[in-house]
């Protein structure tokens, strides 16, 4: 390394760890990708698996850790606390949970909670990714995040004000392979942005959300009556679901009156971006996922320990 590692950056999840080795200004040094999320980091002991880690990327004992992820969580390494929307994102760093670790300064980013009776939700994870988001000047508007569970963020000023959790991931997955849809949609093929099925499934949605049932049901249908092709109707589920949670953001957060960035990796991206082109949205900022997810922690890092020094 031309640069002796400043800070590791770690961002720990149900079945994934993915760390960073960065300089102080923000330079990355090394990079490591492995399965240890909390399922295989448990029984091994989070701070064995940590280490274990580090020390593959050169990142000597002394320096601090700042993680995120579902190893805050209350089956994780410790529970971080949820902090309480609206929240700005700099109050993060600030509210982080300390981990006794002898090898070095270890501390766990807090998640979101929203906490209202009508629309209670809970992010872990996306929070870091919204601070990078930030970071990248995006500071006021919507930020979808695409996924297993996908996210809509209102932000004001780098304050999360709000924010929605969709289930569409899920949802097409459990419907592709555990429904009476699976043999309509039984191809290896992934969806296509610019498959006419998609589209149409996504306009269908936007225009008629109380008839998604209906036309998912018609994927089935299309299959056994007219010889739809399992690509058409795998694009169609996917472009009716994730229609159906752009009319929903739509309605939930004004997003067709506000600026919305895109934040996610992969082929969804697209998917996604076409959606709200067809939704009549600005143009979406587009933003990758991984990219915010290490500026987030970077800037936690910078917040958390600046705030340190300055407290000696």
């Amino acid at each position: 390394m031309s640069a002796a590692p400043a800070f590791a950056l770690v961002d720990w999840g149900t079945t994934s760890f993915r760390a960073w080795a960065t300089a102080a200004d923000g330079t990355v040094l090394g990079e490591r990708r492995a399965p240890d999320g909390l399922v295989t980091a448990g029984p091994k002991g989070f701070g064995r698996v940590l280490e274990e880690h580090l020390a593959a990327l050169g990142v000597p004992a002394g320096v601090p850790a700042v993680l995120c992820g579902m190893v805050g969580s209350r089956t994780g390494w410790v529970e971080a606390s949820y902090l309480d929307a609206p929240v700005g994102l700099d109050d993060l760093a600030a509210r982080a949970t300390a981990i006794t670790h002898e090898s070095r300064p270890v501390f766990v980013l807090p998640g979101i909670a929203q906490r209202t009776e009508a629309e209670p939700d809970v992010m872990r994870g996306e929070e870091t990714q919204l601070l990078g988001v930030v970071a990248e000047g995006f500071r006021t508007g919507l930020v979808c995040m695409p996924g297993t569970h996908s996210k809509w963020v209102r932000l004001q000023e780098g304050v999360v004000e709000g924010f929605s959790t969709f289930m569409t991931g899920e949802l097409f997955q459990m419907l592709r392979a555990n429904s009476i849809l699976a043999q309509a949609v039984q191809t290896e093929a992934a969806p296509s942005a610019n498959d006419p099925a998609f589209e149409a499934g996504v306009r269908h949605a936007l225009d008629e959300p109380a008839l998604v049932t209906n036309r998912l049901f018609q994927v089935r249908a299309g299959w056994l009556l007219q010889g739809a092709s399992p690509q058409s109707g795998l694009a169609r589920l996917s472009g009716t679901l994730i229609g159906l949670e752009v009319a929903g953001a739509i309605a939930r957060h004004d997003a067709a009156n506000a600026p919305v960035a895109l934040m996610g990796s992969g082929p969804i991206v697209a998917l996604y971006e076409r959606a709200l082109t067809l939704a009549g949205l600005a143009s979406p900022r587009r933003l990758d996922a991984d990219a915010c997810v290490r500026h987030g922690l970077l800037a936690a890092a910078r917040l958390l320990f600046a705030s340190k020094d300055s407290g000696r």
